[in-house]
């Protein structure tokens, strides 16, 4: 008789045992799936720090001038408003009209255009720098090609 109710011991003991292992194997899945999650935020964080190294200009900021010096070179906080539009349109236009009226710039508009850049733009000494050498080589080449079609073809040319 004694064998019935060990039976029922045993059989609440392994639902226990069962029991505890569904708890250990469900703790195990969240300890994984959280270091799973910490491991794809790290790596997200690496990659974020990486691309903010990328684009991290603050040493170049030595060799830029000054914040304080360039706000003194512009006009201080001007506000564009209806009021100052129409006093900026009403200027421009009567300085167009005194352009056209210009008896220089009727006879010769490109040329009073030029003479007026001459004087309004400071003198540069320095002669501005050749952009490519592609120029030299085409200027090569063409005399090559110059050279090679001119001894035949002299008179046509002349």
């Amino acid at each position: 008789m004694g064998k019935t109710s060990s039976q029922k011991d045993e059989t609440k003991h392994a639902d226990r045992k069962f029991e505890k292992k569904l708890e250990f194997y469900s703790k195990v899945r969240e300890t994984v799936a959280l270091g799973a999650q910490k491991a794809i935020k790290k790596k997200k964080l690496r990659t974020r720090q990486k691309k903010l190294k990328a684009y991290n200009l603050s040493s170049l900021a030595e060799f830029l001038p000054d914040i304080e010096s360039s706000k003194q070179a512009t006009p201080a906080d001007f506000k564009v408003t209806s009021k100052s539009r129409q006093k900026l349109v009403m200027k421009e236009t009567n300085q167009l009209k005194t352009v056209l009226n210009n008896p220089t710039f009727q006879a010769d508009p490109l040329a009073a255009l030029h003479q007026h850049l001459q004087n309004t733009q400071p003198v540069s000494d320095e002669k501005p720098p050749r952009k490519n050498e592609k120029g030299k080589k085409a200027k090569k080449k063409n005399k090559k090609k110059r050279s090679k079609g001119a001894t035949g073809s002299q008179s046509m040319e002349e």
